[in-house]
This record gives C-alpha cells, structure tokens and sequence, in this order.
C-alpha cells in the first residue's frame, strides 16, 4: 500500500481539509504531519492555535480518512518526510509543487481549492459578529 503524505496546522477541521484527506485515503495509507502548538504560533502568530496540539491531534485520528498523525516542531515538515519516505505528498491547491516541502523527496500532487474554506477566513468570520 503506498504512503500517502499531507501536513499542515489542521487548526479548526473544516469540509476543505476532509475533502483533502478523503483524497489523499483513495490513494493509500495516509500520514498526517500535524505542526505543534509551537510551529502554529511561529507561522500563525500568537493568537494561534485556536485548539492545542493534544486536540487536533485527537480529532485527526478520530478521521476516518487518517490512518497516523504525527506531530513535528519545525515549521516545515522536511526532516518527517525524509524519515518516513512517503510515495506521494498532497498539499491543498494554494500551493505549488516547487514550494512544498519535500518535493525533492516524493512525488507531489496539489488537491484542488475548496472555494469557501479557510480557516484564517473562519476565524475572521466569528472575530467580526
């Protein structure tokens, strides 16, 4: 079964993210690389994370489309690739190939934008009611 690699911060679980990840689960056994609270705060700012590690680890696993989920401290997943040698890595369609982490090391495929779905959008949202 192939390994199917995907990160991020994963900070409010969103239909965008479980369509991702429902992708990715057509393809084979998927590893999610989850940032830290730590790693969250350095690429989000301070207000950030909205759950802890603990909690967004636990409502990955609850996933059905997420086999394994470990969380990483650096801001970019580079040395997890490098440790569990995945056969391909998705990142959602606001990245590029050559931008995302570990496209020298596995094939990268970019799942569509989910048009609506963002998660800085979701928090400006319920900032400005």
């Amino acid at each position: 079964m192939k390994k199917i690699f995907t990160n991020g911060c994963f900070d409010i679980i969103h239909p965008g993210h479980l369509k991702l990840l429902e992708f990715c689960k057509s393809m084979g056994h998927v590893i999610v690389g989850l940032n830290s609270d730590k790693s969250v705060t350095r690429l989000k700012g301070e207000k950030r994370p909205i759950l802890n590690e603990e909690d967004r680890k636990y409502i990955l696993e609850s996933c059905k489309f997420v086999d394994e989920v470990i969380v990483f401290n650096e801001n970019t997943p580079y040395d997890l690739i490098m440790e569990i040698k995945p056969d391909i890595i998705v990142k959602g369609g606001d990245w590029k190939v050559e931008e995302v982490s570990g496209h020298d090391l596995a094939k990268v495929l970019i799942y569509k934008y989910v048009d609506g779905y963002s998660t800085t959008k979701i928090i400006q949202d319920i900032s400005s009611r």
